[in-house]
């Protein structure tokens, strides 16, 4: 193909046209895949499945930042509770356990 035309044979020509031919019908093919409906949608639902995933993993790393957090507040370096923390919230965890009972109670009533 990098010949110029006036060196070049009949049938050279011929095997140019030939494989012009075939790359512009591969092209061609190409084109109708990517334009086809299925794959379109198929297209957007890939991305969207990532981008689902990809905020699900933000998430969860958000989240288990949190927990790790509030355990943090509850437990020391070695894991052992601290109870000048953890005694506090549980004596409100009863106090307000209590209270709805007490209320549900007089509800009742």
């Amino acid at each position: 193909m990098a010949e110029t035309s006036d060196t070049r044979t009949p049938a050279q020509i011929e095997a140019d046209i030939r494989a012009r031919r075939e790359v512009l019908a591969e092209t061609l093919d190409e084109i109708g895949v990517r334009v086809h409906p299925k794959t379109i949608v198929g297209d957007a639902k890939a991305k969207v499945v990532a981008n689902v995933d990809h905020t699900l993993g933000k998430a969860y790393v958000q989240a288990n930042r949190v927990v790790s957090e509030v355990k943090a507040q509850f437990v020391d370096e070695e894991g052992a509770p601290r109870l000048e923390r953890v005694v506090p919230v549980a004596l409100l965890v009863v106090g307000v356990v209590g209270l709805l009972a007490v209320g549900r109670r007089r509800r009742e009533r």
